[in-house]
């Protein structure tokens, strides 16, 4: 879990690095075993007690953590525990086309409250919409310190300039989002690509067993794709690295949000679903994903044929995703895990059909549909909040 945990960073190996990986390491520890004393944080971290004592005086002291009662022993000074602080809390966002689900978590990963905020085709008035809703449900919470902001976007975030440089299903490009929502907020405000952003939680809550090569796959409106390789979270030239979904499969297939025909996201994604299934049933009308999974899930023959066709076409997918990386394991979040029951083996058999060894990557869900996209959005503002670097720099809090 250490080594994934140094080599999740990408940023030139340095002495703050080093303090922010040991920093990491403590608050993991503490995460994991809370609530733990500073002799037993020594001992399971393999730092020295020292490192051990100042990096938790500067962890209480930016009130990532807190004390708790000491512990009776048998004999000598009862230690202090330590907890992660359940006062300080993040806003988080999972924004899809048409709408946002907002909330509010703690640094546990604990969802307390939520909220879902329709948005205008406008960027700028679906950035008041998420102010408006982020500052409604931040009233909910008096007393409580708020740390930051993250979003989970559909599209690739630039990692220098914290803006979208890629998002074929929205029409956010050329907006400072991250800038206008600071301002509103009076927090700093992280974007996230979707599927970068669950691969990050995924690190962070430690449900990837030592794993060190995993493909997250991301399936909605859109397919977002996020890679771990030896260990390392691959974000590439401008922060597009991964873009499997806009893969060209069929050069003949549907026009995509990107401009091109026939990509992979064109025939797995939830979109796709639902145009299979206005196929089948062509006098249905307008139905949500929701809506069809519950069709399926009640046998209707449409709804279960739309279902196993994107089931399908994820699954021949995932043959180049295998090909190019050669993973351990492939980790679905989003809609596809609301109906895993049904999908998992028709995505597995045509996944192996076509692998060029026997044996295919571990196929692995999520299991909380849209919880592990607004999960993945606190993730990120603990990546990028709090090792001792970034904390020392312009940090707002509030």
């Amino acid at each position: 879990m250490r080594a994934i945990r140094e080599l999740a960073y990408v940023e030139v190996a340095s002495s703050e690095l080093t303090r922010d990986i040991n920093r990491d390491l403590i608050l993991e520890q503490i995460r994991a075993a809370q609530p733990i004393s500073r002799v037993d944080l020594a001992r399971r971290s393999g730092l020295q007690p020292s490192t051990v004592s100042s990096i938790v005086e500067q962890l209480k002291e930016e009130r990532w953590i807190r004390e708790s009662a000491t512990v009776r022993t048998a004999r000598g000074r009862r230690p202090t525990q330590l907890l992660l602080n359940d006062d300080l809390l993040m806003l988080v966002a999972d924004v899809r086309p048409t709408q946002a689900v907002l909330a509010v978590v703690d640094l546990n990963g604990r969802f307390l409250s939520r909220l879902l905020v329709p948005l205008a085709s406008s960027v700028k008035s679906s950035v008041e919409a998420i102010a408006v809703g982020m500052n409604q449900l931040r009233s909910q919470h008096p007393g409580k310190s708020f740390e930051g902001v993250g979003l989970s976007v559909p599209g690739r975030v630039d990692p220098q300039t914290n803006r979208l440089v890629l998002v074929p299903n929205l029409k956010w490009i050329d907006y400072d989002i991250s800038g206008e929502l600071s301002k509103k907020l009076k927090l700093r405000v992280e974007l996230e690509n979707d599927a970068n952003a669950c691969l990050l939680s995924e690190l962070w809550f430690g449900h990837l067993d030592g794993m060190r090569d995993v493909v997250l796959i991301a399936i909605s409106e859109g397919l977002g794709t996020s890679v771990l390789a030896g260990g390392r979270l691959i974000t590439g030239r401008n922060g597009l690295a991964g873009e499997f979904g806009h893969v060209c499969v069929d050069a003949n297939g549907p026009l995509c949000g990107c401009g091109k025909h026939g990509c992979w996201e064109m025939f797995a994604s939830s979109s796709a679903a639902l145009r299979y299934y206005s196929e089948l049933r062509p006098e249905s009308g307008k139905i949500t994903m929701n809506e069809l999974i519950t069709l399926a899930l009640n046998q209707d023959e449409a709804a279960l044929g739309a279902l196993h066709r994107q089931a399908e076409a994820i699954g021949r997918g995932l043959r180049m995703v295998d090909a190019a990386l050669s993973p351990e394991a492939i980790l679905f979040a989003g809609d596809v895990t609301m109906f895993w029951n049904i999908a998992r083996e028709i995505i597995e058999r045509e996944c192996t059909a076509g692998l060029l060894t026997k044996g295919g990557p571990r196929l692995m869900s999520t299991g909380d549909g849209e919880l592990a996209l607004l999960r993945g959005a606190a993730a990120v503002v603990l990546q990028r909040h709090s090792g001792y670097y970034r904390s020392a720099h312009g940090k707002q809090r509030k």
